[in-house]
């Protein structure tokens, strides 16, 4: 009895002994891996000093990347304001300044035939050529005053413009004002012109120059050999165009005409008068072949160009862009502006 008691009391003690040494054993082992999963834990929460550290890491990865995005060393040249960044030629003869007409009333310019506004001042230029579009001598002028970076007033002879309408566009496109200068450039004085002869010739060669265009041209017109019929002045002023005569002809319609007679002459007048309105012809081809030399001798001369703008288009007579279709054999429904047909959405 003893005896067995006895060995069930051992086995009890050895069962003790055996659960007490597992668990020491796997709780040994359990904090041996402790401290990496404490570890892996205090990683996860940055200390204050750290969070900070990283903070200052982005703030100047990003103020080094914003450095050369906000002044680059290029960024300052091309400056909208100052218009050099289109121009190829830093020595530019240029535009000095821009001025805007208000047509209203039908105002004259050029003090050959109109002594009221004497807008320039002195050194100063306007730029004006008639006769175009023509081929060859109207791009050499617009080649000339692009090298120049200047611009000039064309006033457009409706049959030429209706001839190449694609050069006259081309003249427009490239920032220069456009007028008229009748429909066939007959002389409005002459003997055989009636008033409403005159007033066709001055109606269509408007509705001419806004087809080549398509849009509408400047409210400015020039009389054909500078013949002001009186009948039309009164006649402008109703219809709020401004009239150009002119303060310096070059001459270059004459016979014998050449770059270099064209320059003189000019010059001569202009260094005697101080400023002006200057008057050529895109038509003539020595004019093309004078222009890059005659912009020299202004720039040397200290001369300034002047552009002259309208403040509003001129709004040609329905019945007149009519008649032109018609004479054209142009489709009424071709009659509408290029831009509002064919626009430009992507390029």
């Amino acid at each position: 009895m003893r005896n067995a008691l006895g060995l069930m009391l051992a086995s009890v003690v050895a069962a003790v002994v055996i659960a007490a040494g597992g668990w020491f054993y796997y709780s040994s082992r359990a904090d041996q891996a402790a401290p990496k999963t404490i570890a892996a834990r205090a990683a996860d929460p940055l200390p204050a000093q750290a969070k900070l550290a990283a903070k200052d890491d982005v703030a100047t990865t990003a103020a080094i990347a914003a450095k050369p995005a906000a002044a680059p060393a290029p960024a300052p040249a091309p400056m909208p304001v100052q218009q050099k960044s289109t121009c190829a030629n830093p020595n530019a003869l240029g535009v000095s300044r821009v001025v805007e007409i208000d047509t209203t009333g039908g105002p004259g310019f050029g003090f050959d035939h109109f002594k009221q506004f004497d807008f320039l001042t002195d050194k100063e230029v306007v730029l004006t050529f008639d006769d175009g579009p023509w081929p060859v001598n109207t791009p050499a002028v617009l080649k000339a005053l692009a090298d120049e970076c200047t611009k000039g007033l064309f006033f457009s002879v409706g049959k030429h413009a209706t001839y190449h309408p694609e050069i006259l566009r081309q003249v427009l496109a490239q920032g220069h004002t456009v007028g008229a200068h009748t429909w066939s450039h007959v002389n409005l004085n002459g003997k055989k012109m009636t008033e409403q002869m005159a007033k066709d010739e001055v109606e269509k060669g408007f509705s001419a120059v806004r087809f080549a265009l398509g849009t509408n041209p400047a409210p400015f017109f020039r009389f054909p050999q500078l013949q002001h019929n009186p009948a039309i002045v009164s006649y402008f002023g109703t219809r709020n165009v401004a009239m150009f005569s002119t303060d310096i002809d070059s001459f270059d319609f004459r016979k014998g005409a050449t770059p270099e007679k064209i320059i003189e002459t000019v010059m001569t007048r202009l260094d005697k008068l101080g400023k002006g309105i200057i008057l050529m012809h895109d038509f003539q081809k020595h004019t093309g072949e004078a222009m890059p030399a005659l912009l020299a001798r202004l720039k040397a001369g200290g001369y300034k160009i002047v552009q002259m703008k309208a403040k509003t288009t001129f709004q040609t007579l329905p019945e007149y862009d009519e008649a032109l279709l018609k004479d054209l054999k142009v489709p009424t429904s071709s009659a509408r502006p290029i831009g509002s047909v064919v626009q430009t959405v992507s390029q």
